[in-house]
């Protein structure tokens, strides 16, 4: 997939302020400080389209992206750790988690995952929560250029030993680094067989 043009629609705080649904959307989310937004620049080769910031827990709302005028990217508050208000991570979490399960046209919720960290507990239970309200999501292991190859595949492998535990099958997974373009292609693949074949089944 190329992307031609990508532009930013709207912030919103809650489900009901997101733009009418129309076209099909891909949500990005992860703990804090997992490398969203650059993972974001990255894949639609611009390189200021979502802010960066050293401060985890940055993003505060849901942002819509409209990529090539015809799909939304959106960029969903992290969860995990941030250095703000209890009731305020309250309120990212509600928002996020409305969008999540009540999304019409959400088609897939890509999950960042530091490739650095062993299985993170946050992480872990996100994911079977999704499991569990069966949310269609893809693993995106993140940063995978600041550790060699052999940790990188140790962490995945760790992942999956630890996932199929609860898991019969595997979510789709990519390894990714924001610096290094990475993953970029297999994800705008991935997300371009999913337009083309619910386009068909419409």
């Amino acid at each position: 997939m190329l992307i031609r043009s990508a532009s930013f629609i709207k912030s919103s705080t809650t489900l009901k302020q997101c733009p009418v649904s129309s076209g099909y959307e891909f949500g990005f989310i992860g703990r804090s400080n997992v490398g969203k937004s650059s993972l974001i620049n990255m894949l639609t080769g611009w390189s200021k389209l979502a802010k960066i910031s050293g401060e985890p827990g940055k993003t505060r709302t849901i942002n819509h992206f409209l990529i090539n005028g015809i799909w939304y990217l959106v960029d969903l508050p992290g969860y995990g750790y941030a250095k703000v208000p209890v009731k305020l991570r309250e309120e990212w979490t509600k928002a996020s988690k409305d969008y999540i399960l009540k999304r019409i046209n959400l088609v897939c919720l890509f999950v960042l995952i530091d490739a650095r960290l062993k299985p993170q507990k946050s992480d872990i239970e996100f994911m079977e929560f999704l499991g569990i309200n069966r949310v269609p999501f893809a693993r995106v292991f993140t940063k995978s250029d600041k550790i060699r190859q052999l940790e990188l595949e140790r962490s995945v492998r760790h992942y999956n030993d630890v996932m199929l535990k609860n898991w019969e099958t595997l979510p789709p997974t990519f390894i990714t680094s924001s610096v290094k373009t990475i993953g970029r292609d297999e994800i705008l693949s991935f997300i371009e067989e999913s337009i083309n074949k619910l386009s068909k089944e419409v």
